[in-house]
């Protein structure tokens, strides 16, 4: 029986296919573009999707809300296991001051609860994980493009930030989703999962320079500063009212239930550039 993962060609999927080829899984990749090998196929969600063999599982590792509407449209053969990455947001930006950021939140959650619900009607195993902020693979959205722009201009900022990060590797939430695929205790649960180390911000924005693989000049930016640019930037407003909150994840589940136990946050230059 095959696994069938979709947004392979991702940081989480990167890693994902070596693990599951070392676990003897076979499986079949779907993105928009053709892949490297045959196993690889065109097709994108929701509408556009190719005749599928019966599936073992089925993993979701892009946005969880178009995976949840063609879950809801397509009947499938047979009682794969569903198993879909959604975020750490569908908490912590439950409440944030931006609209926007509140609206990420709540269709984050809806989506969870879209596939849940769809998976307890058909008799279908389900396992939804919430990363905390992903890095490992040169191109997550939050801590690359920091690192790469300031090693172009030389200079990396540091903001101010005193509440707590648990930035989690895109390996070890592969590692996780293989261990949930073998293991029937994980079936109907949510794992939130982070990094093995819980640091400050301030101190998570060093260490990155630290690893950048160039030298930068630290230009710390104190917490009036950052105050003040966000009163004139509302797209910086969600993270800078972050700065001194927790955004953390309890791995104790994770830990008990699969025997994960994701790595500190030990960066190198090389996961800041995007893998091959």
């Amino acid at each position: 029986m095959t696994v069938l993962v979709l947004g392979a060609s991702g940081q989480i999927g990167h890693f994902l296919l070596p693990r599951l080829d070392a676990a003897g899984f076979g499986w079949i990749a779907v993105s928009r573009r053709e892949g490297p090998d045959t196993r690889w196929r065109v097709g994108s969600l929701p509408n556009a999707m190719p005749e599928l063999p019966p599936l073992r599982a089925i993993v979701s590792l892009g946005p969880i809300h178009e995976f949840a509407a063609w879950l809801v449209a397509n009947r499938l053969p047979g009682t794969p296991h569903v198993l879909a990455t959604s975020s750490m947001s569908a908490e912590t930006k439950r409440e944030s001051l931006v609209p926007e950021e509140r609206e990420v939140s709540r269709r984050l959650r809806d989506a969870e609860t879209t596939i849940t619900a769809t998976c307890a009607s058909r008799g279908m195993p389900w396992t939804l994980f919430r990363p905390t902020l992903i890095y490992g693979a040169g191109v997550d959205k939050s801590l690359t493009p920091i690192v790469q722009a300031s090693l172009r201009r030389r200079i990396f900022p540091l903001p101010a930030g005193r509440g707590q990060r648990q930035p989690v590797h895109a390996d070890d939430i592969a590692a996780a989703v293989v261990a949930a695929i073998a293991s029937p205790f994980a079936r109907g649960q949510t794992f939130p999962i982070g990094g093995g180390e819980r640091l400050l911000a301030a101190e998570m924005f060093r260490r990155a320079r630290r690893s950048a693989g160039g030298a930068t000049f630290p230009a710390p930016i104190p917490r009036l500063v950052l105050d003040l640019a966000a009163l004139m930037s509302p797209a910086i407003r969600g993270p800078v009212s972050r700065l001194d909150s927790d955004l953390i994840a309890d791995n104790r589940e994770l830990e008990r239930v699969l025997g994960i136990h994701p790595r500190a946050f030990r960066p190198s230059p090389d996961m800041w550039r995007p893998r091959r």
